[in-house]
């Protein structure tokens, strides 16, 4: 298995992961999960499981990319129940498709949780070395150079490398090579990827001050408190004894006398300079680009959030910036609470090297060097979540691969996760791309609450979740699978006990024989109120019933939605004619046309697999496909 050789060290593996942060953690741990042997090599053992910005997980459709990877085996849901400190449900007063769970976690826990589950898991070897290069013979993967001279043998990489390829820190007019604040940047890595011929990019992001808990008058902000009871993030955490202890969030407001302070002081900024290159992300702006932006405004709303639960140092969360030192101390005191602060970590912003991702199969391999996998911020995202949801899915893809059986796929209609990816190396991204719900079109099939179900058949298959827990997704599956089926095939008539039982629930009359699933639809239904009307449902858990009422009062909406996957599925199917022409088609721009011409898919499937055709592409297609077999008839 091992040998030694002159000059060097040389070990042979069959998946290797470079980097330690969120997504080379879930690729490392799958992996060897699955029975494979693995290796981690990261800068700095200690910061296994970082979190390099604001201490939280989760938020408005990154929940969902937290439960999916909790629902497949992935350790970030887990982690975050352990070393939470604060958990919210977001748009709790809204719809089930768009709530999303957020937790403050204790950065310092997370990261200790992190190193050691990684430490102690069988097949997972750690190496604390700095990857220099790869070995590729043929265009195929064969190994990892490291710093230290060593060679490290694996048919399978995945780097993992976050913001350290290239990585550039700005504060002021002030540069520092790093890959986060004091620790290394990759340049050997980063350039021997570009010699590979992969279309590298450059990218921005950044992260605000950090203050000495001391020196804030929390008394002139308002409180933000958790919710009571607390929602676990995984699926396999005990509600009835999750009882973590939590601390409130603050809100304070910036003031016209921020703003001053900002504007007179853009000349120093280097997103306004021509200092920073990168772009940076549209969703989560700099302070000083909030101001740029929207002058207007009075005031912004931002976040004071305890780093840990000892609450030393509170994150600044709405404050990142890249301004100078003396601005962000001056910018920070301007705020009402802040009047005294101390900073104690500076805000910066950092530039980093990413690949661009229609370099990538769906698998997340790349497609000019077999072997080769990327997953995390190095594909174009941005988020610890959006990190998580590909590192597991690289590690997953990988060591199926080298068990040789068939890569996971998701698709758009099973998961946030198979949005994500579609996304990315379909369509590629020129900034830093994040998860909105907005981007699923079935999200009232892909909600945080039924992650587990989605997705129970290919948990089943990986391995990565024990028997235990598999059985009681299942058995959770059955018993819903029953009451749904009650509930459709099952009425009620307006009798004079029945409308008066529908009138004490305080739900809406009927006025003919009408089915269950049509009644739980029309009315605001909670648990007492269902078993009132149908006693017998008393025997399923909190759980199903959650389950039953959210798929009732949304039945109508979730039938349209799977008869339009169901209708698109067949619609992948049909075959393109071989003399079929694109050009002169309404609706296709030059570049599809041209990808189309040049490729020539012999069915509607191998163009969706084509980088940048998009679903309306695809059905514009498919309308000249079914008028030319017409004008044939």
């Amino acid at each position: 298995m091992e040998c030694m050789m002159i000059g060097d060290f040389k070990m042979k593996y069959d998946v290797i992961v470079i980097g330690g942060g969120h997504a080379g953690i879930e690729a490392s741990l799958a992996s060897a999960r699955m029975g494979v042997k693995t290796l981690l090599i990261t800068i700095l053992v200690e910061q296994i499981g970082a979190s390099s910005c604001n201490p939280a997980i989760g938020g408005l459709a990154k929940g969902h990319l937290v439960r999916e990877v909790d629902a497949l085996g992935g350790e970030m849901g887990l982690c975050t129940d352990a070393t939470g400190i604060q958990f919210r449900t977001l748009n709790a007063s809204k719809g089930p498709a768009v709530r999303g769970s957020r937790a403050q976690i204790d950065m310092d826990a997370y990261r200790i949780y992190m190193r050691n589950k990684v430490l102690n898991t069988p097949n997972l070897d750690v190496k604390q070395e700095m990857a220099d290069g790869l070995i590729v013979e043929e265009n195929v993967v064969q190994g990892v150079t490291t710093e230290l001279g060593n060679r490290y043998m694996a048919n399978k990489v995945i780097i993992t490398a976050g913001t350290f390829l290239n990585g550039l820190i700005h504060i002021g007019e002030k540069q520092q090579t790093a890959g986060r604040q004091g620790e290394f940047a990759s340049i050997e890595l980063a350039a021997y990827l570009k010699s590979l011929g992969l279309e590298i990019g450059r990218l921005k992001t950044g992260t605000c001050a950090r203050i000495d808990a001391k020196s804030v008058d929390i008394s002139k902000m308002e409180v933000q408190p958790g919710d009571t009871p607390p929602p676990p993030f995984s699926f396999r955490t005990d509600k009835a004894t999750f009882h973590p202890k939590q601390l409130p969030c603050y809100v304070a407001y910036t003031n016209e006398e921020t703003h001053t302070i900002i504007e007179s002081n853009f000349y120093r900024a280097p997103l306004f300079s021509g200092q920073i290159d990168g772009v940076g992300p549209r969703y989560c702006p700099s302070i000083e680009d909030k101001i740029n932006r929207f002058r207007d405004r009075p005031r912004h709303q931002i976040f004071v959030e305890p780093q840990t639960i000892d609450e030393t140092e509170y994150y600044i969360n709405g404050m990142s910036t890249s301004l100078p030192i003396d601005v962000q101390l001056e910018m920070v005191r301007s705020v009402e609470g802040m009047e005294e602060a101390k900073i104690v970590r500076y805000g910066y912003a950092i530039e980093y090297d990413y690949i661009q991702p229609t370099e990538l199969k769906h698998t997340l391999e790349t497609k000019k060097i077999v072997g080769l996998y990327c997953a995390g911020q190095i594909n174009g995202t941005t988020g610890y979540e959006e990190a998580a949801a590909q590192g597991l899915m690289a590690g997953i893809n990988a060591t199926l691969s080298v068990q040789g059986k068939e890569p996971l796929i998701l698709g758009r209609d099973e998961a946030y996760i198979g949005v994500l990816i579609d996304d990315l190396v379909t369509k590629g991204t020129k900034e830093p791309y994040r998860m909105f719900t907005s981007r699923a079109e079935y999200r009232l099939l892909l909600r945080e609450d039924n992650a587990d179900l989605r997705l129970f058949p290919y948990a089943k298959t990986l391995g990565l979740l024990d028997e235990q827990y598999l059985q009681r997704v299942e058995e959770k599956q059955k018993a819903l699978e029953e009451a749904m089926a009650y509930l459709k095939e099952h009425s009620a008539t307006p009798t004079k006990a029945f409308l008066a039982k529908l009138e004490e629930v305080g739900t809406i009359k009927i006025t003919s024989k009408t089915y269950w699933i049509d009644i739980l639809g029309r009315g605001d239904f909670d648990k007492q109120k269902l078993f009132k009307l149908i006693p017998e449902f008393e025997k399923y858990s909190d759980e199903v019933i959650e389950q039953i009422l959210v798929e009732s009062k949304y039945s109508r909406y979730i039938d349209k939605q799977q008869n339009q996957i169901d209708k698109m599925k067949d619609m992948l199917k049909i075959k393109i004619p071989e003399d079929f022409s694109y050009e002169n088609i309404s609706g296709l721009s030059n570049e599809i046309v041209e990808k189309l011409q040049t490729i020539r898919p012999t069915t509607l499937f191998g163009a969706s697999e084509i980088s940048g055709v998009t679903p309306a592409a695809l059905e514009i297609v498919h309308v000249y496909i079914k008028m030319t077999q017409k004008g044939k008839r």
